[in-house]
Formats: structure tokens, sequence, C-alpha cells
């Protein structure tokens, strides 16, 4: 990701800055492509586009995606796909969180096509797709062990004796930790639902998440849907991320000082210092997603600065963090340090902040200067 000097307009709003690079996005998706296209079906890779493409904005997302040949999306919210069918007129959108009551006239005017994961859903859009005469499409959502969202076994006849009403395009199930390679339970899924799609009609079906594509055994079947991927998540923790780097966001220096040993640093004197310290304070906070547990967990949240590694010391502020640059090269108020990018990851982050790489990403905040880049790296 190329690293541009911040523009005139940035230095004036004092912004952080997120960058987007859409050619790595692009990549992603045609590398995932290929792994869908090398099963047995054949399988179409769709994207899972929800929560703002993940933090990374779903317009710019939707569109680098759709010049790609994406089909399918998939996204949580009826409000979601009524945004994504503007962008994309003649896309497959799929709501992942089915569908509400009294709301199938919605779907229908605006092409989508719910996931129904219980009896009553599925009994609403029948009675509604008999009303109609017309079998408007539906996916269904069958539980193998999330007990989340789905049907359970058990409900698979009623539901079927339901569905001559309407069209079943798609079976789905969800993987419960398919980052786990080495955990029994992704079998146990795949059995699971091979075992429920038999008491069903003929349909596509669909199991595979970003990591489930990257199982010794993945069950591409006929249609894949990455999200985290995507965005430049490692599918494959505790191996080298097959997915480039997509997110990078720079922070500024509001402010340096030095600190006795002794003085204590941010709310509540968390952190004390050890020895005579330097510190910059940033422009970006915990109401920006720099998550407050990355300045109270160990090891802690960090920047890149002037060729080091700098802790982020005492907590993190709703518009502030300060870090310890005692040891890094020269700085001075105004100058960027690094957040995210080439040398610390989106799950390097995340564990630095005791949590997972999805929320640092869809909690990215609506102050950043966003640059949507294009890098010319198209080789796959």
């Amino acid at each position: 990701m190329p690293d541009e000097p911040v523009s005139a307009q940035a230095r004036t709003t004092v912004q952080a800055i997120l960058r987007v690079d859409l050619d790595a996005l692009a990549q992603n998706w045609r590398r995932l492509s290929a792994r869908a296209k090398s099963g047995p079906a054949g399988g179409e890779c769709a994207a899972v586009v929800k929560a703002d493409a993940y933090g990374l904005g779903l317009a710019p997302v939707a569109r680098a995606l759709l010049d790609q040949g994406c089909a399918s999306f998939f996204v949580a919210h009826l409000h979601e796909g009524q945004e994504l069918r503007r962008i994309a007129p003649a896309a497959r959108i799929f709501i992942l969180n089915g569908l509400p009551p009294v709301s199938s006239r919605h779907f229908v005017a605006a092409r989508l096509i719910p996931v129904l994961g219980s009896l009553p859903e599925i009994a609403e859009w029948a009675e509604f797709c008999r009303a109609e005469r017309a079998p408007h499409p539906a996916a269904l959502h069958i539980d193998t062990g999330m007990n989340r969202l789905g049907l359970p076994a058990a409900e698979l006849a009623p539901a079927r004796a339901l569905m001559a009403a309407f069209a079943p395009v798609l079976a789905m199930s969800h993987f419960i930790s398919a980052e786990d390679r080495s955990s029994p339970r992704s079998r146990m899924q795949i059995e699971r639902f091979e075992r429920a799609r038999a008491k069903l009609p003929p349909m596509p079906a669909s199991l595979c998440n970003s990591s489930g594509m990257f199982l010794a055994e993945a069950p591409f079947l006929d249609l894949c849907r990455p999200g985290y991927a995507l965005y430049g998540g490692n599918p494959t923790p505790g191996v080298e991320n097959p997915m480039r780097p997509v997110v990078a966001l720079f922070a500024e220096i509001l402010q340096i000082r030095e600190v006795e040993a002794g003085e204590t640093v941010g709310y509540n004197g968390r952190w004390t210092a050890p020895s005579r310290r330097r510190l910059a304070t940033l422009n970006l906070g915990y109401a920006d997603g720099f998550l407050r547990g990355g300045g109270e967990v160990s090891p802690g949240a960090q920047a890149f600065a002037a060729g080091h590694f700098c802790p982020v010391v005492g907590r993190i502020s709703m518009d502030l963090a300060i870090i310890d640059i005692s040891d890094a090269g020269p700085l001075q108020r105004g100058d960027r340090v690094e957040i995210l990018g080439p040398h610390i990851s989106i799950d390097d982050l995340a564990r630095r902040s005791g949590t997972i790489g999805y929320e640092i990403l869809t909690r990215l905040g609506a102050r950043f200067r966003r640059e949507y880049v294009r890098d010319e790296k198209m080789d796959d």
C-alpha cells in the first residue's frame, strides 16, 4: 500500500487517515473465487458486505467487487440490502438475519432474498407467496451446531411441506470454528449439513465462510461466502496470511511531552513511567474504534513510528491515545504514525487489544478521512 504524504485537507482537518486498497480487495476476491471454482461443483464466490462492508464502506467496496464479476452478496439486515440494491441493481442479495415480521413486501420490492431460519419465517414467506401467486426466492438456514439462527433437524420435515409455495435457491449453514483446523466440529457440521440436505428438495448449497475455504477438506459446494478474508484478515490463524492487506490507518501526533519517573499517564493513572519517558498524544481514541482494551490488556496495542514499535501507555480515551516514543527516531508534532499497515496487521492489533480482527474492522470510526486507493499490483 503506497505511503503517500498527508494531503493539505487532511492537515487542515487533523483527522486520522483510513486508507483502503481496492485493488488488494479485488485480488483477494479473485483468489477466493479461484478456490471456490476448484471444488467439484465449480462453485461461485459471493461476498459478505454486512456492517458497511466490515467498516470499510459499502459503496466503494461493492463497486470494486462488482467490477471483478462478483454477482452475489450477503448482508445482515433488510436496510443494508435496500442500500446495496441501489448500488448493485443486478446482483443477488441475501439477507442473513432472515425475515422480520410483516416485511415480505419490502423484500420483494427490493428483490432481496431472505435467509429463512425458523418455521415462523418460512410459514410467513410461504403465505405471502401464495397470496401473491408468485414463488419468490428464499434461502434456508440449517442449524448444524451454532444454536444461533437456523432450522434444527427436527423442523426440516414441516419446513419442506411449506416450501412448495416459494422458490428455494440456497441451503446454507455456518461453521462454528473453521479457523481451528484441528477441531472435529467442522467435520461434524459437514456431516450434519449433508444429512439435512438429503431431507430437502434439491437446491444449491453453501457452507464455507472465509476460514472454511481453507480447511483441508473444504466443502466448497455451490457457493462460498467469504467476508473477513476479503478485507485482509487472516483466515488461517497460526500460519502465514494468504490474503493481501487491504486496510491502513495512520494517526497524527498532536503533542509531545516528557514525563519523569513515577508520573502517571491517562485516566485513573493506570500507567506509571518507569523512568524519564518521551510520550506522544495521538488524534484517535475509542470513539474511532481504537479500542479501550488496547490500553488495558497485555501485551497491549502499539503504533509504528520512526522505525520502532511504540506501546500505548495509559488508558485509551474517547478521542486520544498516548504512545511511548522514547526509543523511536526523531518525531515532532504533526508527524504520522501507523496504527494499521505494513508493520501492524488487523490480527496483530486485535490480539494486542484483547479482541478479534472482525471487531477491529467493524469498529473503524466515521471520523477518519477515508482514502480509497489503487496500487496497480493486480497480478495473482
